[in-house]
């Protein structure tokens, strides 16, 4: 080490650069991240997850307020088109899918996408994939609860004819106090974790299996009211509109990664984290399309921009009663919340990772002896989020969160290349094909859609790394773990 008390040599500052440089870019070793796999502050977490399990974790944190909800932001933006829209947004997807395959299959752990770059990329790059990951997992979980209310009112509504008033179920800059069901079904989502993962995903399967019963319903229903000439004026709003919704719908896919933050808590990681990724992308994928092709068949598209609970609207409007709707609002309040679980789970994982290493405080990573849980990262994480929820209207959630993920999903495409060159040898049980192609596409989609968000979500995306790289500079570079065992 340098003498810092002696008189700098003309050598020194050179050296002191060179220092900096090597902080900023230092790696984790594969083998290190997957020998900590588990091992927290008190506690361990426990390997209690199936290949099966693993897939409902990302279905449950894929499908759901997407189709549910931004369905009706997305219509009148791209028209019929929002289709295609969504064809779109499920190859930037699918492109990352395939590399978080690759990845999740060769470093199982609870970080997902932050522990990636941290093998491959340095630690500072790891710092803002995670941080990006903080306003993915974190911002969509209140996205998500925020559309939770719209249909917990009309579920209300259909069933005992009254709804929450808006005092207390709108956010302050749309005409209410307080989204109060947004808070609560945060809350409730945060009692099911702290009594342990494996009791979280049997509860979110049954959600699960509720929610695509919901969809096959409304499927069912919808294409009663299918009227051909709602696609006559395909793309009313040319490429752009299309471009603009796509990167809005993109909010649909996120969650598909959710298994890849159980790495440290599946039975068999590396065998199942890839099948449950790319098999849940697959699914939600063919119901997306399905919906959102009978919901603009059942509807014209200028009718979606004044519509709530868009689905439950439609089959009401197909059947002329309240019935369907309301069953189907039952459903997806059910669905919905479980959105709500499983993202929250993902969002205390990658905490969870991050303090392990150093750059989150330590309270983040303490263990439950007793529940094999994070207690403390989740209690904190679920107020944050329910915070936010209670307070802040959907649309700008759903644009900062897909900013966020698009930016983390850019650098886990990146990572997979660069493992592929420094680490040729290493063990894979998932391989993605075409080499670096695949890859560079997912990039190259990532950055498409990133740039068809518009000027007030960079500006909030800006000032968000921002204040991470602050954090980084003044707390994590200093504290991390990394650092000190190269002293």
């Amino acid at each position: 080490m340098l003498d810092q008390s002696a008189p700098p040599t003309a050598g020194e500052p050179a050296a002191r650069k060179t220092s900096a440089l090597a902080a900023l870019t230092r790696r984790k070793p594969v083998e290190d991240l997957v020998a900590e796999g588990g091992q927290g502050e008190g506690g361990s977490l426990r390997r209690s997850l199936s290949m099966w399990q693993l897939t409902m974790i990302s279905i449950g944190a894929t499908l759901g307020t997407g189709i549910f909800v931004v369905l009706g932001e997305a219509v009148p933006k791209a028209g019929p088109a929002v289709t295609l829209a969504f064809v779109i947004a499920g190859l930037t997807a699918l492109f990352s899918a395939l590399s978080y395959a690759e990845l999740a299959g060769s470093i199982p752990v609870a970080g997902s996408s932050y522990s990636y770059a941290y093998a491959t990329m340095g630690e500072l790059v790891a710092w803002v994939c995670g941080w990006c990951l903080v306003l993915e997992y974190g911002v969509s979980v209140a996205a998500v609860a925020v559309g939770w209310g719209e249909y917990l009112n009309e579920l209300l509504d259909g069933t005992l004819g009254v709804t929450l008033p808006d005092a207390l179920s709108a956010a302050p800059g749309e005409g209410g106090l307080i989204n109060l069901p947004g808070l609560v079904v945060v809350l409730l989502a945060m009692v099911f974790l702290l009594g342990g993962a494996r009791e979280s995903a049997v509860v979110n399967t049954v959600m699960v299996a509720v929610k695509i019963a919901a969809l096959a319903l409304f499927c069912g229903i919808g294409f009663m009211g299918f009227k051909s000439g709602n696609y006559a004026d395909f793309m009313p709003l040319g490429v752009t509109g299309v471009g603009a919704a796509s990167a809005t719908l993109f909010f649909s896919y996120i969650g598909f990664d959710a298994a890849s933050t159980a790495g440290e808590e599946a039975k068999n990681p590396k065998r199942d984290l890839p099948r449950a990724i790319m098999l849940s992308l697959l699914i939600v994928t063919v119901l997306y399309v399905l919906v959102a092709a009978v919901a603009v068949g059942a509807w014209k598209w200028t009718d979606f921009a004044d519509s709530e609970a868009t689905l439950a609207a439609i089959l009401n409007d197909v059947t002329g009663k309240t019935f369907w709707g309301t069953l189907l609002a039952a459903g997806a309040v059910v669905s919905i919340a479980s959105v709500v679980l499983t993202v929250l789970y993902g969002q205390t994982r990658v905490l969870f990772a991050m303090s392990r290493d150093g750059l989150a405080p330590k309270v983040f990573g303490r263990v439950s002896g007793k529940t094999g849980t994070p207690r403390t990262n989740t209690v904190l994480v679920s107020l944050f989020c329910g915070a936010l929820a209670s307070v802040i209207p959907l649309g700008k959630l759903v644009d900062a969160t897909s900013i966020g993920t698009l930016f983390a999903f850019a650098l886990v495409n990146i990572a997979v290349v660069v493992l592929r060159y420094t680490r040729p040898d290493m063990p894979r049980t998932f391989k993605v094909v075409l080499g670096p192609v695949l890859p560079a596409l997912g990039l190259v989609f990532c950055v498409y859609n990133m740039f068809g968000l518009d000027t007030v979500t960079w500006v909030v995306f800006g000032c968000w790394m921002a204040v991470g790289l602050v954090f980084y500079f003044l707390y994590g570079m200093r504290r991390s773990r990394l650092a000190s065992e190269q002293k």
